[in-house]
C-alpha cells in the first residue's frame, strides 16, 4: 500500500474553517465600526482620525508594529526563503536590536524635537520644500508598487486550501481592510493589529508544535535540516552576489530594515500617536521583543517544512507549484484533520496583510492629503472636510489594489520582489533622512541631487539585474532537494531527473548587476552621501551659525556650534515651564530629588 504524502488533500476546507475566518474578519470590521460610529465624537479631528490625539498606549503600538512590519509576505514568504535557501535570513532577527537603538536614539529625538506628524515634513524643515515634494513622491510611488502584494500573498494562501479563486477572495478582503480603515481611522487600524497580532502568533505556534511532533521530535527536524544543509547560519563569504550571508543578513538589513521601520511614515504616525519619546522608545522595544520572537518562530516553521519533506520535494513533484506556496500546503498536511485549524492558519496569514494594508492606507491618505490636495486650497479645509477626503482616497487606492492583483499574480518569487521594489526607493529616503540628521553641512542641493541620484542609480541597477535573470545569467539556485522517497508515496520519479540547478556565470568577472538584491539599500544609502556631500560642499555647505539644533540628531550635536545647542535647549525648556503652571508651587515644597525627577521628564519629552 503506497504511503500519503498529505493526510488532508487539497482542497478540504470545513465548515469549521470558514466559520474561524469569517469570525476573524467580522472582527475586523466590528472594530471599525466602533471607532466609526460609537467612537465617533471623539474622532472628528484630522489629529484623531491620523494620530488617535497623540494618546495611543505604548502596548497596543508595540503590537500594531509588529503586526503591521511582519506582513503576509513575511508569514508565506520567509519558511519558503529557509526551504529553499537555508537559515541565514534568521541573522535579521537579532539584527533588529542594533536597528532598534538606531532608530531610538538617532531618529525618534529628531521627530519628537520637531513635533512631526508627516516624516518628510522634516526635509522641508532641514532643507527645502523641493526636497520634500520630491521624496515623498518616491514614497507614494513605492507605496502603491508593493501595497497589492501585501494582500493579494494571503488570497494566494486562502486558493491553495479551498480551491477559490483568487481574484475573488483577494476583492473581498480588500474591501473588509477598506471598511474599517476608512471608518475608524488610527485607531481602529491599531487595535485591528493588536486582536490579528495575537491571531498571527498564536496559529503560528501551534502549526509548528503540531509538525515537530508529527516529525518526531525537535531534535528529529535539526538532524534533518542539518543533513540538508538548511542550518548554515554564519555562512561569511565576501561575495556580493551570493543571495544570503552573514553579511547580506547583518549589514544588508540594517539599512533595509532601519528605512523601512524608521523613516517609514505609517511607522512614524504610531510613533508620536504615544504621549512622549519615553513612551515611543519603550514601544519601539517591545516591538523589537515581538519580532525576534515572530521571525525566529517564522524561520523555524520554514526548517519544519524541509524535514517534513526532506526526501519528497512537494514542489518537484508538481505537488506544489512554487516555493511560497508551501506553508499552506504543509498546514493542510499537519493540521488538515484538526476542524478549524486551517481556518486560523488562514486567519493568521490574512491578519499579517490586513495589518499591513490598513496602516499603509491610513498613512498613505495623510500624506496626499496634506501634500498633494491641501495645497491647491479647492474647498474648505476644516477637519470634517479633510477626513472625508481621506476616506475617499482610502477607498480608492484599495479598490487599485484589488485590481494589481492581477499584475502581482504573476510574479516569482515574492520576497526577492518586495524587496527589489521597495529598494528603488528605500536607498534614497534612507540615505536623505541621515544626511540631514547626521551631516549638519549638508544642505538642499546636496540633499536633492543625492536622493536623485540614489533613485536613478538603483533603478538603473534594479532593470540590468532584472534584464539578468531574465535572459538566465543571474539566479539564485536553491540547495539541493531529494526525490529519493516520492516512489513511496505514488510518484514515478528519480533523483536524476531533478538535478540541482546549476548557477549561471558564477565564476565570471562581477558585475553591479548581479549583485544580491539584500545590497540594493545599502548601495542606494551610499550613493546619497557621495553624492549629496560633495555637491553641498561646492554649492556653499550649510552655515552652522544658522542651524537650529533640533533638526540634527543628538548624537552629532558635538559637531554643532555650542552656544547653538545650549540656547536652543534652554529656549526648549523655557517654553515647557512656562506651559506647567504648577511649577512655582513645587518648586518651594519638593526635595531637591523630587524637582530633579521632575524636570528630567519634562526634559526627556523634550529631547
Amino acid at each position: 500500500m503506497l504511503k500519503q504524502i498529505t493526510e488532508n488533500p487539497h482542497g478540504t476546507f470545513t465548515t469549521e474553517d470558514y466559520s474561524v475566518f469569517v469570525v476573524m474578519l467580522s472582527i475586523s470590521a466590528g472594530i471599525g465600526i466602533y471607532f466609526g460610529f460609537f467612537e465617533g465624537k471623539k474622532n472628528q479631528t484630522t489629529e484623531d482620525y491620523l494620530l488617535g490625539g497623540r494618546k495611543m498606549k505604548i502596548f497596543p503600538i508595540a503590537v500594531s508594529l509588529i503586526a503591521s512590519q511582519l506582513s503576509g509576505v513575511s508569514i508565506m514568504s520567509v519558511p519558503a526563503e529557509m526551504y529553499s535557501y537555508g537559515a541565514q535570513y534568521w541573522i535579521i532577527a537579532p539584527t533588529m536590536l542594533f536597528i532598534t537603538l538606531i532608530i531610538n536614539y538617532i531618529f525618534v529625538p529628531v521627530f519628537y524635537n520637531n513635533q512631526i506628524t508627516n516624516c518628510y515634513q522634516y526635509l522641508e524643515d532641514r532643507f527645502s520644500s523641493g526636497v520634500k515634494k520630491f521624496v515623498t513622491f518616491t514614497y507614494v510611488l513605492n507605496i502603491y508598487l508593493i501595497l497589492p502584494i501585501f494582500i493579494f500573498i494571503p488570497s494566494l494562501a486562502f486558493a491553495q486550501v479551498t480551491g477559490a479563486n483568487v481574484h475573488l477572495i483577494n476583492g473581498i478582503v480588500c474591501c473588509v481592510c477598506i471598511f474599517y480603515t476608512l471608518l475608524g481611522g488610527i485607531k481602529a487600524v491599531v487595535w485591528t493589529d493588536v486582536v490579528q497580532g495575537l491571531i498571527m502568533f498564536a496559529s503560528c505556534f501551534l502549526v509548528v508544535a503540531i509538525g515537530v511532533l508529527k516529525i518526531g521530535g525537535f531534535s528529529e527536524v535539526l538532524n534533518r535540516a542539518a543533513a540538508g544543509n538548511r542550518l548554515d547560519i554564519f555562512d561569511m563569504t565576501l561575495d556580493a552576489s551570493t543571495r544570503q550571508t552573514f553579511w547580506t543578513a547583518s549589514i544588508g538589513n540594517i539599512f533595509l530594515w532601519t528605512g523601512y521601520l524608521g523613516l517609514n511614515q505609517s511607522c512614524v504616525q504610531r510613533m508620536v500617536a504615544v504621549p512622549s519619546i519615553r513612551h515611543a522608545r519603550a514601544a519601539l522595544w517591545i516591538f523589537c521583543v515581538g519580532f525576534i520572537i515572530i521571525t525566529s518562530l517564522n524561520c523555524f516553521t520554514g526548517i519544519v517544512i524541509y524535514a517534513k519533506y526532506y526526501d519528497c520535494d512537494p514542489i518537484k513533484v508538481k505537488l506544489v507549484e512554487k516555493a511560497d506556496k508551501l506553508l499552506p500546503f504543509f498546514v493542510q498536511d499537519v493540521v488538515g484533520n484538526l476542524k478549524g485549524m486551517p481556518g486560523v492558519f488562514i486567519s493568521c496569514v490574512f491578519s499579517a496583510g490586513l495589518s499591513t494594508m490598513s496602516a499603509n492606507l491610513n498613512s498613505l491618505a495623510g500624506i496626499i492629503y496634506e501634500d498633494y490636495i491641501r495645497p491647491f486650497k479647492l474647498f474648505k479645509h476644516s477637519d470634517a472636510s479633510a477626513n472625508l477626503t481621506m476616506k475617499v482616497l482610502i477607498f480608492f487606492s484599495g479598490m487599485y489594489c484589488i485590481v494589481m492583483g492581477l499584475v502581482v499574480e504573476q510574479f516569482g518569487h515574492i520576497l526577492q520582489m518586495v524587496v527589489t521594489i521597495a529598494s528603488v526607493t528605500q536607498g534614497a529616503v534612507m540615505g536623505i533622512f541621515c544626511l540631514g540628521m547626521l551631516w549638519p553641512w549638508a544642505n538642499k542641493h546636496g540633499a536633492l541631487w543625492g536622493s536623485a541620484t540614489s533613485v536613478i542609480g538603483m533603478s538603473w541597477i534594479i532593470a540590468g539585474a532584472q534584464y539578468y535573470i531574465r535572459t538566465g545569467e543571474l539566479s539564485y539556485p536553491p540547495k539541493p532537494t531529494s526525490v529519493e522517497s516520492c516512489m513511496d508515496y505514488g510518484f514515478n520519479v528519480t533523483q536524476t531527473e531533478f538535478l540541482p540547478y546549476a548557477s549561471d556565470g558564477s565564476e565570471d568577472e562581477f558585475s553591479i548587476y548581479k549583485m544580491s538584491f539584500v545590497w540594493y539599500s545599502t548601495v542606494g544609502t551610499f550613493l546619497v552621501f557621495l553624492v549629496g556631500i560633495p555637491v553641498s560642499y561646492f554649492t556653499g555647505s550649510q552655515d552652522l551659525s544658522k542651524m537650529q539644533a533640533k533638526l540634527i540628531s543628538p548624537v552629532v550635536h558635538w559637531l554643532l556650534p555650542r552656544e547653538i545647542v545650549k540656547s536652543e535647549l534652554q529656549l526648549k525648556l523655557d517654553e515647557h515651564q512656562s506651559e506647567n503652571h504648577t511649577i512655582k508651587e513645587w518648586t518651594f515644597t519638593a526635595t531637591e530629588d523630587q524637582r530633579r525627577k521632575q524636570l528630567s521628564e519634562p526634559n526627556e519629552h523634550i529631547l
